[in-house]
């Protein structure tokens, strides 16, 4: 049978439990092990740790596991730890911070100001310096319509961080004042610039116009934030892209999406988190229903867009699809964004979907790919 070795707290107790039932003396087992009894009773009393060979040899002896008496060895040992090491009360909250936030990004793309991790009081007071508060344990959740994946789920850390640099950049912009009519007079300027990727460098002078803050920061390690809407005061509206994918109908599609959450006033008080162009589906809040409705009419015309699939399908051939966009002044890459997206045929038209970072980056406030942005402490 299988002893119980939970009723034992160390080694000893159970070693001497073991010798009890046999008759045994320490004696005769320090004999047996060929060992002195010198040594074997400071074992059994505690007072020096059981090796692991001496744990195998026990094992033989009375036939019972050497992982027993490892078991016992460990836990004593933990046991005799806790009674000497300090409970640390910020040692979760490190793990926390070191563990969600990519804080060796942050260093390296210099929003924070310290040479390395290590550094754990610098980083941890250049955390709390960047999310505006005393102490990281206070980091708050930043009023935002953003379109991430995860549509249920919180912001996570690396989410507001980027959230928190948008702002940052945001705040050190002087743009004109804003209105819902400016708002509205930039989504038709813009909708004048969708025939060629070059055209989106006007994209940040117009919603500099119509007091809207524009900034660009390249995406963190795995946050998965597309765009985010926010608001620095009741007629302060920022838009910050991240540009993770770099395709002309991206882009658009994005900056639509995000417009509409401006134009509605989204984002000024609670969260409201999106899902990823590609990943969502019917069940989305109103909010997001609206802005995803508002954004693919931007990009192709509801109305257009269903004559040509009925015309067309199940086959859209490369003539149509240029035709088609040709006659709606629009670029072919978002007639294939939308198709994609309509027929959730990822794989097709993938020539079409050009890079358009390159057009838009260089009148705008960029962060990122290379390139720090200058933000005042």
């Amino acid at each position: 049978m299988t002893p119980d070795v939970s009723k034992f707290k160390t080694p000893g107790q159970f070693i001497r439990h073991l010798l009890e039932e046999r008759g045994w003396t320490q004696k005769v087992l320090a004999v047996v092990l060929n060992m002195t009894e010198p040594s074997l009773n400071m074992i059994i009393a505690g007072k020096r740790d059981l090796s692991a060979e001496l744990a195998i040899m026990l094992g033989e002896v009375f036939g019972v596991a050497a992982e027993k008496f490892m078991e016992l060895q460990k836990s004593y040992e933990l046991y005799q730890a806790r009674g000497v090491v300090q409970a640390d009360p910020h040692l979760a909250r490190r793990a926390s911070l070191f563990g969600a936030l990519p804080v060796g990004e942050m260093i390296k793309r210099r929003w924070i100001d310290a040479d390395d991790v290590k550094q754990v009081a610098r980083v941890e007071s250049e955390i709390a310096r960047f999310f505006g508060v005393q102490t990281p344990s206070e980091i708050p959740v930043l009023p935002h319509a953003a379109k991430k994946t995860d549509v249920d789920g919180p912001v996570a850390p690396a989410q507001m961080a980027w959230l928190f640099r948008v702002k940052h950049l945001a705040r050190e912009m002087v743009v004109d004042r804003y209105s819902s009519e400016s708002c509205r007079e930039a989504i038709k300027a813009l909708s004048g610039l969708l025939s060629a990727p070059e055209e989106a460098r006007h994209v940040p002078r117009i919603l500099s116009e119509a007091g809207i803050r524009f900034v660009l920061v390249e995406s963190l390690p795995k946050a998965k934030i597309d765009g985010a809407c926010l608001w620095l005061g009741e007629t302060a509206p920022v838009i910050g892209m991240s540009l993770r994918f770099d395709r002309i109908d991206n882009f658009w599609f994005v900056l639509r999406h995000e417009l509409e959450h401006v134009l509605r006033q989204h984002g000024r008080i609670e969260p409201i988190i999106d899902t990823d162009i590609e990943a969502a589906g019917q069940d989305v809040p109103e909010e997001e229903r609206q802005a995803n409705e508002a954004a693919s009419a931007f990009c192709v015309p509801k109305k257009e867009l269903d004559s040509f699939i009925a015309r067309k399908q199940p086959v859209f051939a490369e003539r149509d699809i240029l035709g088609f966009a040709a006659r709606l002044r629009l670029h072919p890459g978002l007639v294939a964004g939308q198709l994609r997206y309509r027929l959730k045929r990822w794989d097709l038209f993938a020539k079409h979907l050009v890079k358009i970072r390159y057009a838009v980056s260089p009148g705008a406030v960029v962060d990122g790919w290379g390139d720090v942005a200058p933000v005042g402490h």
